[in-house]
């Protein structure tokens, strides 16, 4: 069940957030931040994996994490269309049920089709919902004040924002390890279970070792790099972090 949060993060899929921004939602969790997650999609399309145990694989990664709720709106796996006004009214109606202060999401850069159409998506609806004559059967208009974009796994960005998380890392891997039908080699659905790339027992590492790349670059262990969707105010940014200005 949604409900307000200060920070909301959106996935096409679940493990999505996880893998582009795991360690900074369990950072602003254990700050005292009430942080929400929304998956757009149940990941029904995967090659590995019932839609039952995505869920409950996606459960309990939010609880390694420590937000406060994760919800998933259903919408068609490989069919993510952000021109699709029943998508856009999807995202709206949470949008403007949660009002969140700040919002993370795939970077529009993303190869992945679903991710590109979910940064689209979210862009969409993060004008839309301030919109007061649209949809006023969802709610009150409501507008964001922070959107940032984190990457795909198979995405190079040059970050405009770095977050260090050293601290909170040990819950992105456990937030990543309780996806098991999708990325621990030998698991998911029944008997012969397809290898996968994601599978490979190489793939968590490469996103170990951009995160590590990440934190080299501010002079830590491991970071989360960020794309901002406009300009970045400095004082939101101290906000989120709980630097009070």
């Amino acid at each position: 069940m949604v409900a307000p949060c200060d920070v909301l993060a959106v996935g096409a899929h679940p493990d999505d957030v996880e893998l582009g921004c795991g360690g900074v939602l369990a950072r602003l969790a254990a700050a005292g931040r009430r942080v929400g997650i929304v998956d757009l999609t149940a990941g029904e399309l995967a090659s590995r994996g019932t839609v039952m145990q995505r869920r409950e694989e996606a459960r309990r990664a939010a609880t390694a994490l420590g937000v406060a709720w994760r919800a998933c709106l259903d919408l068609p796996d490989g069919a993510l269309a952000a021109h699709e006004p029943a998508q856009q009214a999807a995202l709206v109606g949470v949008l403007r049920r949660v009002t969140p202060r700040v919002v993370l999401s795939h970077h529009g850069g993303d190869p992945h089709p679903d991710h590109g159409q979910a940064a689209e998506l979210v862009r969409r609806a993060l004008f839309l919902a301030g919109v007061g004559r649209l949809l006023p059967e969802t709610g009150a208009p409501w507008r964001v004040s922070l959107v940032l974009k984190f990457p795909g796994p198979r995405q190079l960005l040059s970050p405009q924002v770095m977050v260090d998380v050293t601290a909170s890392y040990p819950a992105k891997r456990a937030a990543l390890a309780a996806h098991a039908s999708q990325f621990e080699p030998g698991r998911g659905e029944g008997e012969g279970a397809p290898a996968t790339h994601l599978s490979s027992g190489y793939f968590l590492a490469a996103i170990e070792g951009r995160d590590r790349a990440a934190g080299n670059l501010i002079g830590c262990e491991f970071a989360e790099g960020f794309a901002a969707e406009a300009g970045v105010s400095a004082d939101e940014l101290a906000w989120l972090l709980g630097v009070e200005r």
